[in-house]
């Protein structure tokens, strides 16, 4: 370990849980969540260059929680069809391949969020329901704005906290370092984004997720010219926030530039105004086929 390192970790001295953190993190071994094989195993078969819908729906098939899901999904208002499906071979075919691979991995991302001690749970469980609204949000958004994949837009909500994980996984097996709830805080806002980007690389996510979890909290994100799933997500959270105490902490929503480029016209920002209302519905069923 470098010089420079052995005092960064000093300069952590009062929070031992960052100092642990950031020592495992730089040494490459802090644990960092992994998704099940079925859902690799999902993913590399839709992103084969022979895949078609038969050749998929065997390897979706081998988990029939998963097919299961998928049909549903298939059959719900998000997919309108007059045909009930009632085969994994169907539900792909309306979903399209890239809207499963985005789903399937949404279902696996629950099971990254467990924790044993009542505490880091409860963190864990009030980072999913965030993290599922969010998504929800950034996939109704999607949907009404022009230059985004709604189900895209769902798995970059989705992910957008993911680098929390493996701090509120380190505290669960590790209570000995806590003594002040502030620590966790601390250890969060030094690290998530870091540990998300790693997270990210290591699932082969593409490469503007890395930015999706870097940026999620910076309101005030220039970026690009035209609006990307960054500006999406930031625009989402304040969105997430609205009817609720937390409002108060953070900037206008119209003053930030996420909301100026994605909601560029009187019309889009209307929508703004009225998504939680008149898109509730909507937002809810998306968010319940995410947690159920």
């Amino acid at each position: 370990m470098s010089i420079m390192m052995d005092e960064a970790i000093a300069d952590k001295g009062d929070n031992p849980l960052l100092a642990h953190c950031l020592k495992d993190l730089e040494a490459d071994t802090l644990l960092l969540p992994t998704l099940p094989d079925i859902s690799v195993k999902i993913r590399k078969a839709i992103n084969d260059v022979k895949a078609n819908n038969a050749r998929i729906a065997k390897v979706v098939q081998v988990d029939p929680a998963i097919t299961g899901r998928l049909i549903h999904i298939a059959n719900s208002p998000l997919y309108l069809g007059r045909k009930k499906i009632e085969s994994c071979p169907e539900a792909l075919t309306r979903m399209g391949l890239k809207a499963a691979q985005h789903f399937i991995t949404s279902f696996a991302l629950k099971g990254v969020f467990i924790a044993k001690s009542v505490y880091i749970r409860k963190r864990m469980q009030d980072l999913w329901q965030h993290s599922s609204y969010v998504a929800a949000i950034c996939a109704v958004l999607a949907h009404k704005t022009h230059g985004f994949d709604p189900d895209r837009a769902m798995l970059a909500g989705l992910v957008h906290d993911i680098g929390v994980v493996p701090i509120l996984t380190y505290a669960d097996r590790h209570p000995e370092l806590i003594t002040d709830p502030r620590q966790i805080e601390e250890t969060i806002q030094d690290l998530r984004t870091r540990i998300g980007i790693m997270i990210m690389r290591r699932w082969n996510f593409p490469a503007d997720f890395d930015d999706v979890v870097g940026e999620a909290e910076n309101w005030w994100r220039q970026g690009t010219q035209e609006p990307d799933y960054s500006d999406l997500v930031i625009l989402s959270q304040l969105h997430s926030f609205v009817g609720t105490l937390q409002i108060h902490r953070y900037p206008r929503m119209d003053e930030i530039p996420a909301y100026r480029k994605v909601l560029a016209d009187a019309a889009g920002a209307d929508m703004s105004k009225d998504v939680l209302g008149l898109a509730r519905e909507e937002i809810a069923q998306i968010q319940k086929m995410l947690t159920n």
